[in-house]
């Protein structure tokens, strides 16, 4: 019994030294982005980077405090919900804004046959690059960062008043199923989009940036459910006083707790870089108009010597 007690204080005192380590390297990355990156491409980036730190601090509380468990997993779903947004924003800012994308993406398409939503469907055509399309994707991606956190509210509300069942047919499932629903559209713009831009932007590492935040999404999101649902079916044994779905939740805190922890040091070393302007490439069109100014230009100073 000693030796038990011991190695869970041991782990638990590792566990919560990862967790300081993750807040640590994202206040520093913190300072360096405000110095280094102007508004407001540097409060995107910060929101991005934070996710792993973040979320690995609410498992951590959740390890501490068990009955908070519900408030600490509804506060990183809330906080990621946003960050899905922000990742998107992100985006257009790494192409020099929106603006920008727009300019020297004249007369272009984008493949809208994309995961999650629409991977299995290849025969969807290309939509042309608009003002609109751009409202409507970050409209996409806005709406799981609003719904999501409103939901999370409601559960809270539930569980505050005891109506919220975590079991196969509880109130908890009907939720969950409505908020996969949404997940899956707001994770939709921005598939569209890094498949758009990701050529253009490889000299940024997007590749493994967008890598990481698809790594936390499945970590938090998906793993965790999954652990949590054969925590409720009892798949999971309990080990009393705990019971199947507290030792599930414990489990997978600790797992997470390592995994972002990983993910902190790696975000670290892909943002923490030397920024500078860039937009994306021009059209054919475009440089055609470049080349053409260029000689009228040389023209008119040729006449005057």
């Amino acid at each position: 019994l000693n030796a038990f007690i011991v190695f869970g204080i041991t782990l638990y005192t590792i566990l919560t030294f990862m967790t300081l380590v993750s807040i640590i390297v994202f206040l520093e990355m913190c300072v360096y982005i405000y110095k280094k990156v102007p508004y407001p491409k540097k409060t995107n980036i910060v929101w991005v980077i934070g996710a792993a730190p973040v979320i690995s601090t609410m498992c951590c509380l959740g390890l501490w405090i068990p009955r908070a468990t519900l408030f600490t997993d509804m506060t990183s779903n809330s906080y990621f919900a946003i960050v899905i947004y922000k990742f998107l924003i992100l985006l257009f800012e790494e192409c020099g804004g929106e603006e920008a994308f727009l300019r020297y993406s004249e007369k272009k398409t984008i493949k809208v046959s994309t995961g999650p939503c629409c991977c299995c469907c290849p025969c969807l055509p290309p939509v042309s690059i608009t003002r609109r399309l751009l409202f409507l994707l970050k409209l996409g991606s806005l709406q799981y960062a609003i719904l999501k956190t409103v939901f999370s509210i409601f559960s809270i509300a539930l569980w505050a008043n005891g109506n919220f069942d975590l079991s196969i047919y509880g109130t908890a499932l009907w939720i969950n199923l409505f908020v996969g629903v949404l997940t899956i559209i707001g994770l939709w713009p921005i598939g569209i989009m890094f498949m758009h831009v990701r050529d253009s932007l490889r000299p940024l590492k997007i590749m493994p940036k967008y890598a990481m935040y698809q790594l936390v999404f499945v970590l938090s999101q998906l793993q965790a459910a999954i652990i949590n649902i054969l925590a409720v079916n009892g798949v999971i044994a309990c080990s009393p006083p705990f019971s199947s779905v507290a030792r599930g939740s414990t489990f997978s805190q600790q797992l997470m707790i390592v995994e972002l922890f990983v993910i902190t040091l790696v975000t670290r070393m892909l943002y923490r870089r030397i920024y500078e302007p860039r937009t994306v490439e021009l059209t054919v069109s475009g440089l055609k108009q470049a080349v053409r100014a260029k000689n009228n230009i040389e023209n008119f100073a040729a006449s005057f010597k």
